[in-house]
């Protein structure tokens, strides 16, 4: 079975969201990153997946909820979360970058 994970890159102004695809002991890209709320990142990761057909409706399923919770989490503006915190609340998500 094929496995997914979010990489973020977690901002003050946005946040970058793309998709890998876990090979082995490492990764590989799936998507390239897109930024909410500078654009819909949900519905580009949504046409991202749709396009990939071996990619089961399942996976492209928890993917996208995964995408809403972070990016749910992250429109939480009157908290400044520590990377760490982040990192702890989602610890299967990569998180790249410094906050």
């Amino acid at each position: 079975m094929l496995k997914f994970t979010l990489k973020i890159l977690w901002l003050n102004s946005n946040i970058a969201i793309a998709i890998d695809q876990l090979v082995g002991c490492g990764t590989s890209p799936l998507t390239p990153y897109f930024f909410w709320p500078r654009n819909d990142a949900w519905e580009q990761l949504k046409v991202e997946l749709e396009s990939k057909p071996w990619i089961s409706e399942s996976n492209r399923t928890e993917l996208l909820n995964s995408v809403t919770e972070i990016i749910n989490y992250w429109q939480e503006k009157d908290k400044i979360f520590a990377l760490s915190e982040v990192q702890n609340k989602f610890p299967n998500f990569i998180f790249v970058g410094s906050h």
